[in-house]
């Protein structure tokens, strides 16, 4: 039996188990509030007869000498008891949920690393892709920073063929090459319109326009979040 299917059978059984706890409970509640109503009345008939003492003179208003009946405590003791047990009832019921919800997300855990392998495999097994290094952002081998600086915007041959296309490409789950460079905020492939910072020192360089606010190419010199605060901060000095 795997190990879906063995949570699953547990999981049939949890609404059961649950389902007859909550009876109990309910039962107990429904003797707790007896008892405690029960109780209430006597200690308040109590009360009324000890007040009724104090006034013919029977008995001092000394309150260390004043108490409640032994069964009227017999039945606050009770009512403590079912109490408890209560509270155990409803923590095995929160342990028993608590269990299923951990199985679940290891589950999920070795389902998701099982997903992350095919998808390596499967990338492996794609083409090497094309030494034209013009459909991605990133350092020239011949220029460093300065080839990616010939332009501010940057377009992703690949993704805007593909995007031409089909305009809902980008939602396609195809696997991603474990080996092409990430870019921007959002740490991801290079895909659609990107700009690049123009601080020489920055360590991201290129940007998705819709990670950074932006709907069409900038004009002028544009700088990325982190180096523009970094400017600010310069020039405040």
């Amino acid at each position: 039996m795997s190990f879906l299917e063995e949570f699953n059978a547990n999981l049939e059984s949890l609404p059961n188990i649950l389902a007859r706890h909550y009876a109990v409970l309910r039962n107990l509640d429904k003797s707790l509030q007896d008892i405690q109503r029960q109780n209430e009345q006597r200690c308040e008939q109590e009360i009324e007869d000890i007040k009724r003492e104090i006034k013919s003179g029977n008995i001092t208003p000394d309150t260390s000498l004043i108490r409640f009946s032994d069964e009227a405590l017999d039945e606050q003791k009770h009512s403590i008891g079912i109490a408890d047990e209560k509270v155990m009832l409803a923590v095995r019921a929160y342990d028993l949920v608590d269990t299923h919800i951990q199985q679940l997300d290891q589950y999920l855990k070795t389902f998701e690393e099982e997903l992350r392998e095919r998808d390596t495999v499967a990338a492996s097994a794609l083409p090497a892709p094309s030494a034209d290094t013009s459909a991605k952002p990133g350092r020239s081998s011949e220029g460093g920073r300065g080839g990616r600086k010939k332009t501010r915007l940057a377009t992703a041959t690949a993704a805007t063929a593909t995007a031409a296309v089909n305009p809902t490409a980008m939602d396609l789950d195809i696997p991603v090459d474990p080996n092409e460079p990430t870019y921007c905020l959002c740490n991801q492939v290079s895909y659609g319109e990107m700009v690049a910072c123009e601080n020489p020192n920055c360590k991201v360089e290129w940007f998705h326009f819709g990670c950074v606010g932006l709907k069409d190419k900038p004009k002028g010199k544009w700088y990325c979040p982190d180096c523009a605060a970094l400017k600010n901060r310069r020039k405040g000095r």
